[in-house]
């Protein structure tokens, strides 16, 4: 029994030691032989990928049996127990080893050795221990203690350990260049390849190339390590200067050629991108000619990492448009293109990517062609749903910027760009969408495809026409519409796009850019220009008939000045309408029509090319109407035209004169008050935003007149003709009732024959419609003015035909009034002597002659010569009456008439009248059965508040008195012929307001005083 404990303790607890004592003696001699530095990752950002992150630290050494077992041999459970105590010991002896300090532990002492390798020789005696030389045992404990100790690159550049350590790299190019000169396609030997170091992590490197020789295994060991320290110290800025400063680049650049070793070239490569981050040595990279031997690598490497390395290099080395170019040029793009169809790894996809978006960047011609020729929009186009967000964006942003070159285009648009731009464009427009600041390259790019008609068939069918009109909407958008609009400009004879684009609003967004300012257009280079056309010109070409025809329709539309201005091969698509040139060169060459047009839109007449261009194109429709004869259309037309600070563009001209000469358009010119429009804005001289209150605008022109006045002639002609007289009569009789008084409020501005404005507007009511609805809620902002305007000039069609309006009342003359008879009465001596008295609420009493005031009114004269008590009394109370008022009425009982009392009591223009004394008299005047005086002071309020002092808002005042009279007065004041237009607009509105509900008695002054006829006379109803 206790025989057997023994053994299953043996089993359970010896035997483990001893083996785990085994395998760390075999672990410990294996180590020297296959611990090597491992290649670097090329990580995916600048900040990021500029340590050396695939090297581990190294393990320390388990110091090695003396006498390694060489043969297999037997245990026994004695031996088993002296094996587990030996075991024992050696565990303890390796933690002793391990606790000890080493002389790579100093930094001095690494520096020594990189002093004395730099300034002897790479080579050394190796130490038999370790199997390493002191140069190699440095190098390690540089690049995986310090170096990666926090402040060790900093202080290995203060303790100058960026000189020997390139001038170590210079030594090191040196001896590798020697062999491959000799002997440049030899194959490397069997047995340097089979002893090329393992890396600790990561996959192993490949086969070195065949065209070039292995560099030694201790050569490739040294600048493994060397360059591994130098990319590591080039991810600080003040390494990377003095690195420049100490010419480390050359060595380098000299490395990459010579050593074609996938590790070495990995390096290299990484330190190049590591200097390449400040733009100085950037340049001196590409001066160096390390481009082409970066492209050299990207074609025969085979290592991932070595390619993300190189990728990387060049993506730091596109820094400025300059260096992108010269990358194109010396064919980087091709092999990232073909690296990218061959469907790599994750992390070397996400690297093409990255450096093709660089490269991308303002992308050349050079740049679109190699990329096209290396295969590599299908497998862009396919990365737009990659599902990696860093890589999809790139990938789209690409896209982006190819467009920016119109051969690439339609191969582009082939491979299913057209449809990813548009999708894109619309999922960050949505609601969770980005920034209106990550949308500017899509649309850019969207509006570059619609310059191919192939591009414009798809982006239709892709949805992007609804796209392109949801960003005019978008006030946000505004510095891309005049980018847009020029876009839509390809689409000028696609019939069912031009349906489309109007059914989704295009005309009034057209018409707001007119009158509004857009914002600059950036500024497109001539390799942008469409791919339809080709650029070899044949200026022999015979002109065919069907070419002539074209270019007579291209002057009169106004591409261009004349018939030397265009090319058997020029198109309207590719050149818009020519600019005013400087008078130095008046005459425009084919170049300069080729080249397309990107002066900054601004506020001004030669802002709206694209603009007019369309809205010419909408016009030449067979019923326009819908699109063009509404507010908004007109508003942004007329805008135009008038706001020019020259003349405007004939085209705007011959849009208007187009849509006033087609009898389609009639009808929608009533509805719309456009012919009230056309007469206000450009015969008149008063736009919308001029009222009611009035704005600095330039000065009406006398050819704003002019045009008015011949657009307003085109539509009488179509209101005239057979099919006009059909259509308005239509419209007055059967129409809804806005379109009823719009069409009566538009009949004096188009219709001159008598027998047509006398059947309509008087006969069949016309008129009267118009009346009543003044004081209804208004159809239109300006339609109190646009009536106001209507009723005078039906005012002057019907005064020849019937009698005169009725004179105004003879004014009184101020100058010279007649002698006051009341006057007497008031001295301290009257004569005669007043026989009796008056007596006011206020308990003055004024003097007055019982038998002048009894024989001056009916009221009077029952009063105090009746049977009432007051025909005894000599002091008789007048109620109701205050003195001002009182006073006008004293001096008429006596007989005066014209000497100024009637003047007394009516306040200055400003002042209200309802109220006032002149309100209070004019009441007593009535009740006292005066007529005459009513009279008088009726023509007194008139001469003060509608004479030469008053104004526009003086006539409500006078009309809320409601006194017949005055409201005719009111009525000839605001349609008389001396008034100027805005004037007689707000007189009418201070009617329309002072009438509120009650409109009666507005209508009949009005209606009074455009018949020409008394007021209560019998009016054609």
């Amino acid at each position: 029994m206790v025989t057997l404990g023994a053994g299953v303790w043996l089993f359970t607890c010896v035997y483990p030691v001893v083996l785990n004592q085994i395998r760390a003696t075999s672990e410990a001699s294996a180590i020297p032989r296959t611990t090597t530095p491992a290649p670097e990752l090329t990580a995916t950002s600048r900040a990021q990928d500029t340590r050396d992150t695939g090297v581990q630290l190294r393990k320390r050494k388990i110091p090695q049996a003396r006498h390694p077992r060489k043969r297999q041999r037997t245990f026994s459970f004695r031996s088993l127990g002296s094996a587990a105590r030996s075991g024992a010991e050696s565990e303890a002896r390796a933690k002793m080893a391990a606790a000890k300090p080493t002389l790579t532990d100093s930094l001095s002492f690494c520096l020594a050795q990189l002093a004395a390798a730099a300034g002897e020789g790479l080579g050394g005696e190796k130490d038999p221990a370790t199997n390493e030389t002191p140069l190699g045992r440095a190098l390690l404990a540089l690049r995986t203690r310090h170096i990666k100790a926090a402040g060790g690159i900093e202080r290995f550049r203060a303790r100058g350990g960026l000189r020997p350590l390139l001038a170590l790299l210079r030594r090191a190019a040196a001896a590798g260049s020697a062999p491959s000169q000799a002997s440049p396609g030899s194959a490397p030997s069997a047995a340097s390849a089979a002893s090329s170091p393992a890396p600790v992590s990561g996959p192993a490197p490949s086969t070195v190339s065949s065209s070039t020789p292995s560099p030694p295994v201790r050569l490739r060991k040294t600048l493994d390590l060397a360059l591994s320290i130098l990319a590591d110290c080039c991810t600080e800025g003040a390494c990377r200067a003095e690195v420049r400063r100490l010419g480390g680049i050359l060595p380098l650049v000299t490395i990459l050629q010579c050593m074609k070793t996938d590790s070495i070239q990995n390096r290299t490569a990484r330190a190049l991108g590591n200097l390449a981050m400040e733009p100085e040595s950037c340049g001196d990279i590409h001066c160096a000619g390390a481009v082409p031997l970066l492209v050299e690598s990207l074609t025969a490497c085979q290592d991932s990492q070595c390619l993300q390395s190189v990728v990387r290099a060049l993506r730091n080395l596109a820094d400025s448009p300059q260096h992108r170019l010269a990358l194109a040029q010396q064919g980087a793009v091709r092999p990232l293109a073909e690296l990218l169809a061959t469907a790599p790894d994750a992390a070397l996809t996400s690297a093409l990517v990255r450096a093709l978006l660089e490269l991308s960047r303002g992308c050349s011609r050079a740049c679109a062609e190699q990329l096209s020729l290396g295969g590599g929009l299908g497998p862009l186009v396919s990365l737009a749903s990659h599902p990696k967000r860093v890589v999809r964006e790139g990938t789209i942003l690409i896209l982006a910027n190819l467009c920016a070159q119109g051969l690439i285009r339609p191969a582009l648009g082939n491979a299913g760009g057209v449809e990813v731009l548009v999708d894109e464009l619309r999922q960050r427009r949505g609601p969770n969408g980005a920034s209106p600041a990550s949308q500017q390259p899509l649309v850019r790019a969207v509006c570059l495809l619609c310059r191919e008609a192939i591009n414009r068939a798809r982006l239709r069918d892709a949805g992007g026409l609804d796209l392109l009109i949801g960003l005019l909407r978008d006030p946000r958008a505004s510095a891309w519409h005049p980018r847009i609009v020029a876009a839509l400009v390809g689409f000028l004879y696609d019939t069912g796009a031009l349906g489309r684009l109007q059914a989704l609003g295009l005309v009034p967004l057209l018409a707001g850019q007119l009158c509004g300012e857009a914002g600059e257009e950036e500024e497109e280079g001539r390799e942008a220009a469409s791919w339809d056309f080709p650029e070899e010109r044949t200026p022999e070409r015979a002109q065919g008939g069907s070419f002539r025809s074209l270019r007579s329709w291209l002057i009169s539309e106004g591409y261009a000045a004349g018939p030397d201005d265009i090319s058997p091969d020029w198109s309207p698509e590719q050149c818009p309408p020519p600019e005013p040139m400087e008078p130095a060169s008046p005459i425009l060459t084919p170049t300069s029509l080729r080249a397309p047009r990107t002066q900054p839109k601004k506020k001004n007449p030669a802002a709206a090319i694209e603009d007019l261009l369309l809205l010419s194109r909408f016009s030449q429709a067979p019923d326009p109407s819908g699109a063009l004869v509404t507010g908004p259309a007109l508003y942004g037309l007329l805008t135009y035209v008038t706001g020019a600070p020259g003349p405007p563009r004939p085209r705007a001209l011959r849009i208007l004169s187009r849509l006033t000469c087609n009898p389609a358009c009639l009808e929608a010119f009533v509805r719309s008050y456009g012919a009230a429009l056309l007469r206000a804005w450009l015969v008149l001289g008063v736009a919308p935003d001029d009222w009611p209150a009035p704005r600095a605008r330039p000065t009406l022109h006398s050819r704003h007149r002019e045009l008015g006045e011949r657009l307003l002639q085109n539509l009488t002609v179509q209101a005239e003709s057979p099919f006009g007289v059909g259509a308005l009569t239509h419209l007055l009789l059967s129409g809804s009732p806005e379109d009823r008084v719009a069409c009566a409020l538009t009949l004096p501005f188009i219709c001159r024959k008598p027998s047509l404005w006398r059947r309509l507007l008087l006969e069949q009511g016309g008129l009267r419609l118009l009346l009543a609805a003044l004081t209804r809620p208004a159809p239109h902002p300006l339609f109190l003015f646009f009536a106001a305007d209507s009723l005078s000039c039906l005012q002057d069609l019907v005064s020849p035909t019937v009698s005169p309006a009725i004179p105004q009342a003879v004014p009184m003359d101020l100058d010279s009034p007649s002698p006051c008879l009341y006057e007497p009465l008031l001295g301290p001596a009257p004569v005669p002597a007043p026989d009796l008295h008056f007596l006011l609420d206020s308990g003055l009493q004024l003097p007055a002659q019982r038998a002048a005031s009894a024989t001056a009114s009916p009221f009077f004269r029952a009063l105090l010569s009746g049977s009432f008590a007051e025909a005894q009394m000599d002091l008789v109370p007048l109620r109701g009456l205050s003195p001002g008022a009182a006073w006008p009425i004293l001096h008429h009982l006596h007989g005066c008439r014209g000497c100024g009392a009637a003047l007394g009591p009516v306040p200055p223009p400003g002042q209200p009248l309802l109220g006032s004394e002149a309100e209070e008299a004019l009441e007593a005047a009535g009740r006292f059965l005066l007529p005459g005086l009513e009279e008088e002071l009726e023509e007194a309020v008139g001469r003060i508040h509608l004479g030469p002092q008053g104004g526009p808002e003086s006539v409500g005042e006078v009309f809320r008195l409601g006194r017949p009279r005055l409201a005719a007065h009111c009525a000839r004041w605001t349609l008389g012929p001396e008034q100027c237009p805005r004037k007689r607009g707000l007189a009418l509105v201070g009617l329309v307001e002072a009438a509120g509900e009650e409109a009666g008695p507005l209508t009949e002054a009005l209606l009074a005083v455009v018949m020409g006829i008394e007021l209560g006379a019998r009016v054609p109803a």
